[in-house]
């Protein structure tokens, strides 16, 4: 595996993000990540992950600056590769934390939301979903993601802003559920999971897709129509100039 780290130890396995300096998400991730849980669901030898990163980030979201030079085939196989990706995510029965060790805008926020749990480290760093002003229209499906933990109301007025919260912030409107020190992420994750691990793991995995049920199914459903739409307006000349004095602005640091 090139883009992310595994260890197991007590039938927990945590998954370390390791590309580059901002785990910045691209097919190879995508897939490697995806495969990973596929086989971790299967594992009875298994029973929790904890997701993370290395300060500053936990994922700076998607590569755009690979995305940037794909062809319309390309690019349509990635989109759909991430929706499916964020489907088996949020269906994963399993228990699941994420520990944010940093910066976790876009595509970095959406893993994170289809967790169980969040802790994230204190520090300047940002949470949330920033696609609008990117030029990216972001599908029900995600928007639906977002709303579960936030609240719709909160959910819309972040989104249709682009709004990036702080810690503190992310907190206090139910982003993240923990907030802890750099050094005491990793534990904090270790004890949160080992007390949903301990309980029976059948019931608590059916009750947790029981409580997904909706959200599950709006993830899951048939996403050709709102992928349409999203690959017409990823074309346009206006989100490809807004994308490309992005990624001007990235190079230069």
């Amino acid at each position: 595996m090139n883009t992310i780290k595994v260890s197991v130890k007590d039938r927990l396995a945590t998954i370390t993000f390791s590309r580059g300096k901002s785990n910045a998400l691209n097919g190879e991730l995508i897939t490697e990540l995806d495969d990973m849980l596929k086989n971790i669901s299967a594992d009875d030898n298994i029973g929790g992950v904890i997701l993370t990163g290395t300060a500053p980030f936990f994922s700076a979201g998607l590569d755009l600056v690979e995305l940037y030079e794909y062809d319309e085939v390309q690019a349509k196989a990635f989109w759909k590769l991430f929706l499916n990706f964020t489907a088996n995510l949020v269906a994963f029965k399993k228990p699941l934390i994420a520990a944010i060790s940093g910066h976790s805008p876009a595509g970095g926020c959406v893993i994170a939301l289809a967790c169980d749990y969040r802790i994230m480290a204190e520090g300047q760093f940002i949470i949330g979903l920033n696609e609008v002003p990117v030029g990216i229209i972001v599908p029900n499906s995600i928007f639906q993601l977002y709303s579960f933990w936030l609240g719709k109301a909160e959910a819309t007025r972040s989104l249709l802003t682009g709004k990036l919260y702080n810690p503190e912030e992310a907190l206090k409107v139910g982003l993240i559920d923990e907030l802890v020190k750099n050094e005491s992420l990793l534990t904090a994750a270790e004890r949160k999971i080992k007390k949903y691990m301990e309980l029976e793991s059948n019931t608590w995995s059916q009750s947790k897709l029981n409580i997904r049920e909706e959200l599950i199914r709006a993830v899951s459903a048939d996403q050709t129509e709102a992928l349409d739409k999203m690959l017409a307006q990823w074309w346009s000349p206006t989100t490809r100039q807004i994308l490309k004095t992005i990624i001007a602005s990235l190079q230069r640091k």
